[in-house]
């Protein structure tokens, strides 16, 4: 884990916004877990970043913005067969160049 803050104002204390904290029955501390990632900078009070989640981001990015592919069915409208054609495909019947609308 790499924290920064997001206005970059090189504060080194950040608190984890959604952590608990597990205590024994004396009130001492145990354990702790993050429940959902976020993070304040306690020098300014803005939002802090992990740079270590980054690279994993970005991968999920790239892959969201990659287009996909969608078969449809459709009926060509030469020899009436019901094919399913991706975009710019012929009708693997008659070969008529077929359109994905």
């Amino acid at each position: 884990m790499m924290l920064v803050c997001s206005r970059r104002c090189g504060g080194r204390l950040f608190r984890a916004l959604f952590a608990e904290v597990e205590l024994d029955a004396g009130g001492e501390y145990q354990d702790y877990r993050i429940a959902q990632h976020g993070y304040i900078c306690l020098n300014c009070g803005s939002p802090a970043f992990d740079l270590g989640e980054v690279p994993a981001e970005m991968e999920a990015e790239a892959l969201a913005d990659e287009p996909k592919s969608v078969a449809t069915n459709i009926l060509c409208p030469v020899c009436e067969t019901l094919v399913s054609v991706d975009e710019g495909m012929e009708c693997p019947n008659c070969g008529a160049p077929l359109e994905v609308a």
